[in-house]
């Protein structure tokens, strides 16, 4: 997985490109969740993620909850095909 980080006034939008699995799931977390603490808006651009495990499921429940009590906005936008499926399979268990 790789990432950039595009700053436009208090937005961060964060653009993961590759897989989001068990291996890079820490790496993504470590990116996003400071981000979130500091009180930016925060914006995750997955049109270029090809695989999402439930590891990098679990990354973005903790994103949501914590922008959730932080009182600030978490976004996803642009979900590619297949994380869109992944997270169709997981709204059922949730």
């Amino acid at each position: 997985m790789t990432y950039k980080v595009e700053e436009i006034e208090n937005k961060r939008i964060v653009h993961l490109n590759g897989e989001i699995d068990m291996d890079v799931a820490d790496k993504a977390r470590s990116t996003i969740l400071p981000l979130i603490e500091a009180g930016h808006e925060v914006i995750i651009n997955l049109s270029k993620v090809l695989y999402m495990d439930s590891s990098g499921i679990s990354v973005l429940i903790e994103s949501k909850k914590l922008s959730e009590k932080k009182n600030t906005k978490f976004e996803l936008v642009d979900i590619s095909k297949p994380v869109e499926k992944v997270l169709a399979m997981a709204r059922k268990f949730l």
